[in-house]
């Protein structure tokens, strides 16, 4: 039985570091502890920051980097299809 507990916490926690990544690279246009706006192209990406974020270097507006984020769902809402009778 503590084996399986084990094995399970193992999986977990791999699991937790197989998210996908993604990255976004452009000039810093607003940052503050809890987010940074970077401009890309037209668009501006404004991606959240905690206190896990690895920062390497000191931020500054202007400053081109690269962020690497991750995606997850905090919920999920069923929508009914009004067209469906």
């Amino acid at each position: 039985m503590k084996n399986m507990v084990l094995l399970g916490a193992l999986l977990l926690s791999m699991n937790a570091f197989a998210a996908k990544t993604y990255q976004v690279t452009g000039p810093i246009v607003e940052l503050s502890d809890s987010r940074i706006i970077v401009q890309k192209g037209n668009d501006r990406w404004e991606i959240e920051r905690n206190p896990n974020t690895k920062v390497m270097g000191d931020l500054k507006v202007g400053q081109k980097v690269t962020v690497e984020y991750t995606m997850a769902a905090d919920s999920v809402e069923i929508k009914s299809d009004s067209k469906k009778k």
